[in-house]
Order: structure tokens, then C-alpha cells, then sequence
């Protein structure tokens, strides 16, 4: 898979871009605070219609756009997909709403037909890389789950539905345990809820408990080359509700436990999960919240039986890292049969020279790959001769001649 053509109207500090784009490396140079940035977020959102930087898509439209009373932000990327080529267009429209309010409304076309998001989702994938994702190990849970969510989104194709249709039930229920805890009221309401938050959370959970195996065995086996073979990384899935029993009556196990997951079926985890919640339910009442499922599920990174979070080294934090997004890569092909389109911001200046030639030669691998830079010296010089040079300033994007 490769992206073909990108045209941006009023995204960030792009008012106006339209660039062909090679099927090779691409290597966007400038000062910071240019622009380079922007390209990638701007592609990246095509593949998970939204940012990487922000939760609030209206955050992208064009400051001074968005002081207009209707502003458009307007992405298209034309793109070929296996032996098809596609075009996969966003708006993002904040229009007049109320008394001088404004509302953001979001439109995706694919191939010229409005589609809802989650059911376009996946079709073009990109994978990401920036600096300020080191919060995915050292950040608090809700940083992990976004991550799975993502990345998963882009995978499996009704991810997103069913996380949208959790979600939804899952702010009723809370709505309706906070009102029963308020006025008291008949608590069998909660079962047309309990149903929903089983039906979709325990096939969200099945779904995370395949994807983090997978990706485990890829980034263990990337992170052992990386290091030399001198660390061993594990990735500890810890769902809030865990259908897997615990040995010998034990609440809870050390992080470095390894347990297997992988034979539970989707109905053992529904009914499990069902009996959890009636057990429970006297307690969230007295709460006035769900306590457990998906949406407090975590992940932890463990190199050598220590939480890579709490107790790694900035090099071990930027090694794991980068072995996950590069499994993340190949995880996306063994799922897809297509090579996403791989994003690094500003990654070498991460790395030390062994990592950058690392870095650089699983690149090489895929179909298509952006980096930005402020200093070509810090990629070889084979390397950019056989990528095209890009030159960003003041939100302009030139190719160097």
C-alpha cells in the first residue's frame, strides 16, 4: 500500500498543499515549528480519522480558518491498495450552531461515497512514530487502551463499531447507576445494559487478547535484535475483567507471570463477564460507576521482569518503543497482506547511530515511509540518495532540485 497523491486545504498551518508522492522514502527537512509535523498527523488521519496530537478534531482546522463563521478543513489522499487505487477524502466543517456557537461535523468519502468512519477505518493503514509517544509506557492506562484501540482499529474491521456501540451502552449504564444510587429505583433496569456491555466488551476483549499476543511475538523478537539479545521484552496484557481463572484462589498475579490466553472463547468470556457484573452489582450501585471491562483495561512493557514504565532507562523506554511500533508495522501486514504507510517524526534524533541503521533497514522492508528531520547528517548518505528530499518552511512543502 502506498499513498500516491496528498492535497490538504486549511489543516494546521497548511492552508494550501498538493504533492505527488513516490513510492520510496521521503524525507521532509526544515526548521521546527514549519510544518513537517502537520504533513504526517494530516496522513495518519486519513488511516484512523484522528489526530495523533489532539482528542479535539476542531484543534486541526486552520486557526484563522476557525474564526470564520463556517470554516472547512479538507484532506484527500489518493492511494493504491493491492492492484486497486482509491481516494479517501475528510472534512471536518464547523459551522454555526446556537448563539454564536460553532459545531464541528465530520464527512468521509471513499471513493466519492459518504461512509460512516468506523466502517471505512482499516482500509488505508499508516503506522506512527513520534517522540511524545513515550507516554504509551510511561503514561497513565487511558494512553495504552487509545494505542490498542488504534492500532486495532485499523486491523479488524469492526473494531471501531464495536468499541463505539460499548461505549454508548457503557455511558447509559453509568447514567442509570448514578440515578438508581441518587433515587434508588429497580435495579433489574440495568439488565438491557448488562446485556449490551457483555455482548461488545467481551468481544473486545477476545479481540486485545489476540492482538497483544501477536504483536508480543513480533516486537520480542525485534527488541531482541535490537538489544543484542541482552533483554527479553514481554507485553502483560491486564483486562479489568480477566476471563482467564487464577491459580490456586490467588486475587491477583506479579507482572511478570506469563499467562496464556489465546484458547478462551468468545462465549466463555461473555458469560464470565455477565456473572462478574451481577456479582458486582450492589457494589457500582453504591458507586454510581461501572467498575470493570474494557474501558479500564491496561498494558504494561516488562524487560527482564521489571515494568519498562516505572522502572526503565530513557533508552529502554525509546528501545521498547520502537520495537512496538516496528511489530505494529508487521503486525499490520500479516493481518492486511499490505505494508501500511510508516510516519516517523523527528525518530532518529531519538536514537543513537546503531538504532538509526536499525531503524533504517526495517524501513526498508515496507512500500512507502515519511520522516521528518531537521539534520539530513543523521541518516546515511546512501539512504538519501535513494529518497526524495522534501524541503518545508512556513508551511510550504518544496522537493528539492
Amino acid at each position: 500500500m502506498h499513498l500516491t497523491r496528498l492535497s490538504l486545504t486549511n489543516f494546521r498551518s497548511l492552508t494550501r498543499l498538493d504533492v505527488e508522492l513516490p513510492q520510496q522514502a521521503v524525507l521532509l527537512v526544515g526548521q521546527n515549528a514549519q510544518g513537517k509535523t502537520s504533513v504526517l498527523e494530516a496522513i495518519y488521519f486519513l488511516a484512523a480519522f484522528t489526530s495523533f496530537q489532539t482528542h479535539a478534531d476542531r484543534q486541526i482546522v486552520n486557526f484563522h480558518e476557525a474564526k470564520k463563521p463556517l470554516a472547512v478543513t479538507r484532506l484527500v489522499g489518493e492511494y493504491q491498495r493491492g492492484k486497486a487505487k482509491h481516494r479517501l477524502e475528510a472534512r471536518l466543517i464547523l459551522e454555526p450552531s446556537g448563539v454564536n456557537g460553532q459545531r464541528l461535523r465530520k464527512e468521509i468519502l471513499l471513493d466519492g461515497v459518504k461512509r460512516h468512519a468506523n466502517d471505512v477505518m482499516g482500509h488505508f493503514n499508516a503506522v506512527i512514530f513520534v517522540p511524545q509517544m513515550s507516554q504509551i509506557i510511561e503514561g497513565g492506562p487511558e494512553e495504552r487502551r487509545r494505542y490498542l484501540n488504534l492500532a486495532l482499529a485499523q486491523t479488524v474491521p469492526a473494531y471501531a463499531r464495536v468499541l463505539g456501540e460499548y461505549t454508548q451502552a457503557l455511558t447509559q449504564r453509568n447514567a442509570l447507576l448514578k440515578a438508581l444510587n441518587e433515587r434508588s429505583g429497580n435495579a433489574d433496569q440495568l439488565q438491557v445494559w448488562d446485556e449490551a456491555l457483555v455482548k461488545f466488551g467481551a468481544q473486545i476483549i477476545l479481540w486485545r487478547i489476540q492482538a497483544v499476543q501477536e504483536i508480543e511475538r513480533l516486537a520480542s523478537r525485534i527488541h531482541h535484535e535490537l538489544t543484542h539479545g541482552t533483554e527479553i521484552l514481554r507485553l502483560a496484557y491486564e483486562p479489568a475483567y480477566d476471563p482467564l481463572p487464577k491459580p490456586n484462589g490467588q486475587f491477583s498475579l506479579k507482572l511478570d507471570t506469563p499467562l496464556d490466553r489465546s484458547a478462551l472463547e468468545l462465549d466463555q468470556i461473555q458469560n464470565g463477564f455477565a456473572e462478574k457484573l451481577r456479582s458486582l452489582r450492589v457494589e457500582e450501585i453504591a458507586r454510581g460507576v461501572t467498575t470493570i471491562g474494557p474501558h479500564r483495561d491496561d498494558l504494561r512493557f516488562v524487560i527482564n521482569k521489571a515494568d519498562v514504565g516505572h522502572y526503565g532507562s530513557r533508552g529502554q523506554m525509546r528501545t521498547t518503543l520502537l520495537a512496538l511500533k516496528l511489530a505494529e508495522v508487521e503486525w499490520m501486514k500479516e493481518r492486511s497482506g499490505e505494508w501500511p504507510v510508516v510516519l516517523l517524526d523527528e525518530a532518529m534524533a531519538e536514537l543513537d547511530a546503531n538504532r538509526r541503521a536499525d531503524l533504517l533497514q526495517y524501513v526498508d522492508r515496507g512500500e512507502q515511509a515519511l520522516f521528518t528531520t531537521t539534520d539530513l547528517n543523521l541518516f546515511t548518505d546512501d539512504f538519501v540518495n535513494r529518497a526524495r528530499v522534501w524541503e518545508v518552511s512556513g508551511g510550504m512543502v518544496q522537493p528539492r532540485q
